[in-house]
């Protein structure tokens, strides 16, 4: 039977699931809310990149990202021009982007990702 590792857990989830060779990173927003969407992005971007030397990778092995945007007419421009700066060069993983209610009103954008681990 494979390991499960969990990274932060607490009793409703994990900030990281290890499993299968994969890495799992569950949907990250901004501690400053006060942010527009670059700011926003740029915060989750660096909570992902903690979280996946935690798991003792980095965003060269991402296989998969799920983008959350509360207001996709208005952010999903500025979104990609912080994304398309912290992506590495030839790694880029499969992504959706969506609009979405997210959990607060001064949310902006929220980032999940899947990694080989």
């Amino acid at each position: 039977m494979d390991e499960i590792v969990r990274i932060e857990s607490s009793q409703r989830m994990s900030r990281v699931v290890k499993a299968a060779g994969l890495v799992f990173v569950g949907g990250q927003t901004s501690n400053d809310r006060t942010l527009d969407v670059k700011g926003q992005t740029q915060q989750v971007l660096a909570k992902i990149d903690a979280f996946l030397a935690q798991a003792g990778i980095d965003k060269t092995r991402l296989l998969s990202a799920q983008v959350w945007l509360a207001d996709i007419a208005r952010d999903f421009a500025s979104m990609n021009e912080v994304w398309d700066a912290w992506v590495a060069p030839g790694c880029a993983p499969t992504r959706a982007t969506v609009e979405s209610k997210l959990a607060a009103p001064d949310l902006l954008v929220e980032i999940a990702v899947i990694a080989l681990g």
